[in-house]
């Protein structure tokens, strides 16, 4: 990694990341302060720490992120930073960094969900795409969750019977078959269906079943006798 980073390119794949965090986790002082310049001169925001154990502590804020570990650190080594990470349930890409790395301890990474794994020296270019990529992973996670998120909330809305009926919506039943499932009159399972597509703010069928998908929910159908 070059000690003085040329400027951004114009429209360069890095611009595109501003308003993301990178959390670099680096002992060597001028190796930490040589990324936070880095990383700053494209325009993201820098948090930097000089070992694993220190970040946790902080507390990390809720804003699309990654972090640029160093394999090797005093303590908590980047790998065991990256377990413990994974069973705290905190889910922010991680690029690794090494001057010592070898096949077992990439593949080791990789498995547990690394972006990347680059070994010192490495270009700012290379580096700065893998940042790229992470924020744009987290990003799309997040996206994803807050997704669910509104619809389970949506879905809660919805009585006990109006869930029931927008499962077997999603399976396919005719208003006639869901009646019969439920016991129900097919006209009480047409108004039914109705405030369900309005209260999970569905435009169509295909609209429902996509939602029914992405929630992961399914129908409990009584055992036929």
């Amino acid at each position: 990694m070059s000690e003085r980073p040329s400027p951004p390119r114009e429209g360069s794949k890095a611009e595109a990341s501003a308003n993301a965090t990178v959390f670099v986790v680096e002992d060597d002082v001028s190796m930490r302060r040589s990324l936070t310049n880095l990383f700053q001169s494209v325009g993201l925001d820098v948090v930097a720490f000089g070992s694993a154990r220190e970040m946790p502590q902080s507390g990390l804020p809720d804003v699309v992120s990654c972090l640029v570990l160093d394999i090797r650190l005093p303590g908590l080594s980047g790998l065991e930073f990256q377990a413990d990470l994974a069973r705290l349930n905190i889910h922010i890409p991680i690029i690794f960094i090494t001057a010592h790395g070898d096949i077992p301890m990439s593949v080791r990474a990789m498995k547990g969900g690394a972006v990347d794994f680059l070994t010192k020296p490495f270009r700012d270019q290379e580096l700065l795409d893998a940042v790229v990529a992470a924020t744009e992973r987290d990003r799309k996670r997040r996206k994803a969750e807050q997704t669910v998120a509104e619809l389970q909330a949506l879905f809660n809305t919805l009585s006990p019977r109006e869930q029931a009926v927008m499962k077997l919506v999603a399976t396919g039943l005719m208003n006639k078959q869901i009646a019969a499932e439920l016991g129900l009159a097919e006209i009480t399972v047409k108004i039914y269906r109705g405030h369900v597509m309005k209260k999970m703010r569905a435009r169509s069928l295909a609209d429902l079943i996509r939602m029914t998908e992405t929630l992961s929910i399914r129908a409990n159908r009584p055992e036929q006798t």
